[in-house]
């Protein structure tokens, strides 16, 4: 299969029926993202056991790009080491802006995403859930979950 026909597939897929989509009562951490140039706009909620974060949801309305990346990305970090999950963004941060960027572990259904790096008006729809799932992780880290939400916004 194309990567082209795999990006378009898998973004398709994951836009019709988004995978963790919802919220979590309560949650360990949160985080609103908005994008003020397409109107994307999603929210994460998650829970952290030790150093894993154990569940993801995400709420919101977008793009086909924006949903679809939210959806894989919930996938590929639930159940992950934070540490693993760190490296996974970074990984996938240079997937959507290098060429030719080989990534250093296995991203599985995330290399659809390198489709989006042909348009670079899509970057930020793609990794909006990237940033707020970051902003989710450090609100965690330092307030407990009766603290606002986080807010990350990509202009």
């Amino acid at each position: 299969m194309d990567t082209r026909d795999l990006y378009r597939d898998v973004i398709l897929d994951h836009n019709r029926s988004p995978r963790n989509f919802g919220r979590l009562e309560p949650a360990d951490g949160s985080a609103l993202g908005h994008n003020p140039l397409c109107g994307d706009s999603l929210s994460i909620t998650l829970r952290v056991q030790g150093e894993r974060l154990s569940e993801l949801r995400f709420n919101g309305q977008g793009c086909a790009i924006s949903v679809a990346s939210a959806s894989l990305m919930s996938e590929a970090v639930t159940g992950k080491p934070l540490d693993e999950i760190a490296a996974l963004y970074h990984d996938v941060h240079e997937l959507l802006t290098v060429d030719k960027y080989t990534p250093q572990r296995p991203l599985g259904k995330l290399l659809a995403l390198s489709g989006v790096r042909e348009f670079p008006a899509r970057v930020k729809c793609a990794s909006l859930c990237w940033h707020t799932l970051n902003a989710a992780l450090e609100q965690r880290k330092v307030a407990a979950s009766a603290t606002p939400p986080a807010t990350v916004s990509t202009e």
